[in-house]
């Protein structure tokens, strides 16, 4: 499979006879209707799985819903919360909870929780183990919050964190937050993430313009036994 990065927490994986769009929300060209998406991906034979892990628009544009009128074999998967919020309509797609899952000839997902809105992805697909944290992160904002709303939102994250280690101990690639805005200790959610679940291949996401910063991560990572694969160029990807 490739792993190819569109911008900011969007990615697709191209696997034999199907393809995955995770929380697109804008193509990797110079114009809305250009780049690796509109070029590539739409015109790509076999299925096309578009997941939304929550509402939020840096993970979801309802412009993907209008692609089904030129291409018929996609399979919209999103979560509740954009329900909820209106951000589509009932039939529109497939809608999971936590706990909840969808199974066909393909792949297997399954939506684990966040500490943000909306839900994270578990993908089992060509024998690879894959996971898309959506906003799953220790958000703990130390030089912002009170001692006590770092201990909460940390005490948040290891409970989902667990719940997720209950259901696998390992992982062939992992699509995690490294958010520099957070400022001190923003790379302390990836780091028990990689201490908890065995991960070969670490790729941070949710990093906006500030990649040089998420370079940080690197020999954490690979301390732990990661390849740690940094795509900071939309377009761009990596074999997994």
């Amino acid at each position: 499979m490739r792993l190819t990065y569109i911008y900011h927490s969007g990615f697709a994986i191209e696997a034999d006879g199907f393809a995955i769009l995770i929380d697109y929300f804008k193509d990797t060209g110079k114009s809305p209707d250009k780049g690796f998406v509109h070029e590539k991906l739409l015109n790509r034979a076999g299925t096309l799985y578009i997941l939304a892990s929550h509402f939020h628009p840096d993970h979801f544009n309802p412009e993907v819903l209008e692609w089904k009128t030129y291409k018929k074999d996609i399979v919209y998967i999103f979560s509740k919360d954009i329900l909820k919020r209106r951000r589509a309509g009932k039939d529109d797609a497939l809608y999971l909870k936590k706990g909840e899952s969808y199974q066909d000839e393909n792949l297997r997902i399954e939506a684990f929780g966040s500490t943000d809105s909306g839900i994270s992805f578990l993908i089992d697909a060509e024998s690879k183990r894959l996971f898309h944290a959506g906003d799953l992160n220790n958000w703990h904002w130390k030089d912002e919050s009170t001692s006590e709303e770092v201990a909460e939102a940390e005490k948040n994250y290891l409970k989902e964190l667990d719940d997720l280690a209950k259901a696998t101990d390992k992982l062939d690639v992992a699509m995690f937050p490294v958010d520099p805005r957070i400022g001190t200790d923003f790379m302390r959610g990836a780091q028990q993430f990689v201490d908890r679940i065995k991960t070969n291949i670490f790729v941070p996401m949710h990093f906006w313009e500030r990649p040089a910063e998420v370079e940080a991560f690197g020999p954490y990572a690979e301390s732990r036994g990661c390849r740690y694969a940094l795509i900071s160029v939309p377009g761009e990807g990596t074999e997994v």
